[in-house]
């Protein structure tokens, strides 16, 4: 992105920074935020052949709503937010966000997003004031505008205190905040969160997802990927549950519990992840025994 050039495009219509309870209430006919449909992500492998990283996903999201991503390691949550982000182009299917796809008009989708992951840097030789403003001049931000936007935002983050403290002398709490203010600082209506609480200690990870309750109070569309249900339950509206690739199952935690009848969300997780893997054990035994019998002949 260069410095003076300004996205495209629609924009949440909740004020910038304003930390206040306007929830949106999502109508049935609602347009989502985002939008994802039969999205496929396969890698080349020498040894190993063809891998399916993401197998089909559909899924969509709205203003206003937290939408958990819930999965183990190696489930696929990280390649379908690099996907949403524009970082990998997707093998087969489509994505938009607000609108925009994110192959096509990449451009334009990265002014409507804002990206935080676990491993977000923050550069140890720029000031917490820099970095953010850094940022807000990539996305084209006027001096002024900028200024403003900051100023509110380091407030209401309590960011003030470590306004000229060097990336290189942040604890992690900090450098935490420091990547929540320049994910937000062009006040994007959709914010990803990949594994953001991951290595964090119980404060700081209660304050992240404070930050992140209010941010969807503020109208915007979050994506929250999480493999800890305990946070899922506390923070969202609705869950995806990803397995090897797949969805296996989606929708508010109330409604999973009444569909599977199990009110733990730790223990439907891993039912629903055993029943997938038995499944596809037997059709791989059934798929062997088959060639051999073909092998045998008549």
């Amino acid at each position: 992105m260069r410095g003076g050039q300004r996205g495209p495009g629609p924009v949440a219509s909740s004020p910038a920074f304003r930390f206040r309870s306007n929830r949106t209430i999502r109508s049935p006919c609602a347009t989502s935020m985002i939008h994802v449909c039969q999205l496929t992500k396969e890698y080349a492998d020498l040894r190993r052949g063809k891998l399916v990283a993401l197998d089909g996903v559909n899924l969509d999201a709205y203003a206003g709503e937290i939408l958990g991503l819930l999965g183990p390691n190696g489930a696929g949550k990280t390649t379908a937010l690099r996907i949403l982000s524009t970082v990998l182009r997707p093998t087969r299917g489509t994505a938009s966000i607000n609108g925009y796809d994110v192959v096509t008009q990449a451009a334009q989708v990265r002014y409507q997003i804002g990206f935080m992951s676990a491993n977000t840097g923050v550069y140890d030789r720029m000031t917490a004031w820099e970095m953010v403003e850094y940022f807000g001049r990539l996305y084209g931000l006027e001096a002024e505008e900028l200024r403003q936007r900051m100023e509110e935002l380091f407030a209401r983050l309590q960011m003030q205190e470590i306004r000229d403290l060097l990336g290189a002398k942040m604890s992690t709490g900090m450098r935490q905040k420091v990547s929540i203010a320049r994910a937000i600082v062009h006040d994007p209506p959709v914010l990803i969160f990949d594994e953001a609480t991951s290595g964090l200690d119980v404060l700081v990870a209660r304050a992240l997802l404070r930050t992140v309750a209010e941010l969807r109070d503020c109208g915007k569309c979050i994506v929250f990927s999480t493999h800890i249900m305990r946070e899922a339950e506390k923070l969202c509206d609705r869950v995806a549950i990803m397995h090897r690739g797949r969805i296996l199952a989606q929708g508010t935690i109330e409604e999973l519990r009444d569909v599977y009848h199990e009110r733990d969300l730790e223990e439907l997780f891993f039912r629903l992840i055993s029943a997938h893997d038995a499944g596809e054990t037997r059709q791989a035994d059934a798929e062997h025994t088959a060639r051999a019998l073909a092998g045998a002949g008549p």
